[in-house]
């Protein structure tokens, strides 16, 4: 998959995070839900930054996935990531050629 469209990935990714977070679990733990989202987007945003920016300094796809789809002591921050990235995969159409406006 070419950078722009990892990075389009990366940002649907984000969107569905926010999504997944707001859905909620009614167990009373909103506060902590929303955090880790929060942190989580933050995360892939500056990704979503390097990955345009083609900075050699971003991490490798691996340890995205891994940061990602990791098995977590709370099970409800693995259901965020891993029901956020289902709906981005099943979604997502990566297209062979992305036209970028002033590609300079």
């Amino acid at each position: 998959m070419g950078l722009v469209d990892k990075a389009r990935f990366v940002t649907r990714l984000i969107f569905e995070v926010a999504e997944e977070a707001k859905v909620g679990a009614g167990d009373g733990n909103d506060a902590v839900r929303l955090k880790f989202a929060n942190e989580m987007n933050q995360r892939l945003s500056r990704f979503a930054y390097q990955l345009l920016g083609e900075d050699p300094a971003r991490p490798q796809d691996d340890i995205v996935i891994r940061m990602l789809l990791g098995t977590r002591a709370d099970k409800n921050a693995e259901r965020i990531m891993q029901n956020a990235y289902r709906r981005v995969l099943n979604g997502f159409e990566s297209f062979d050629t992305t036209v970028l406006l002033n590609p300079h």
